[in-house]
């Protein structure tokens, strides 16, 4: 299969899970989308990493997320500079074809730093605190770190998938997105669990 069949496919796979718009979802995957709006999460994060683990665990495993952020960021950039799709809402195929659009912007399309970040945050967060928390009397993660996990992919899930709503993203820039962000999130997160227990 060409690259242009995989990107038409894509388009197809694309138009047909963003035209499942409604005026009650809309703003929905519009609050999911914004960055700004999580800055009290972010905040939150960072005051539950230090009262669980303590000051120094805390700021190592904080560490390790802002080290996937940084990563998945400029890996972006420079595979977004390399591969040059064009947005689904600049491209005049998706948008004759009725993309539903709710956000503007320029730049490239794939893959998704959204859905690498956000992704990313959660794997290194979550396995950062679970492997720090974990020794022999206690190998199974804590309720509260449980219910911080299952929030915290709800969340990354419904960033990413707000991308292909709002126009910004195809299907696959998504996809690859996830992926890159799981990896990155969890060998930053190992890493840091590592140090913390190590040198703290």
């Amino acid at each position: 299969m060409t690259w242009q069949e995989i990107h038409r496919f894509d388009q197809l796979l694309t138009l047909e899970i963003n035209s499942w718009d409604s005026p009650v979802t809309d703003p929905i995957w519009q609050f999911f989308s914004d960055k700004l709006v999580w800055a009290p999460m972010y905040a939150a994060i960072i005051a539950l990493l230090v009262w669980k683990l303590g000051w120094k665990r805390g700021l190592i495993v904080l560490a390790g997320a802002l080290l996937t952020f940084g990563f998945c960021d400029q890996f972006s950039n420079i595979i977004k500079h390399a591969v040059q799709r064009i947005r689904p809402l600049n491209d005049p195929f998706m948008v004759a074809s009725g993309l539903h659009i709710l956000e503007s912007g320029g730049g490239y399309s794939f893959f998704s730093a959204h859905s690498a970040n956000s992704f990313g945050l959660a794997f290194s967060t979550f396995l950062g605190m679970k492997l720090t928390l974990r020794t022999h009397d206690t190998p199974q993660a804590p309720k509260w770190l449980k219910a911080y996990g299952a929030w915290m992919f709800f969340w990354a899930f419904m960033v990413s998938v707000s991308r292909i709503f709002v126009g910004k993203h195809y299907l696959g820039d998504v996809i690859v997105g996830i992926l890159i962000g799981s990896l990155a999130g969890i060998a930053f997160g190992w890493l840091a669990s590592k140090a913390s227990r190590r040198f703290a």
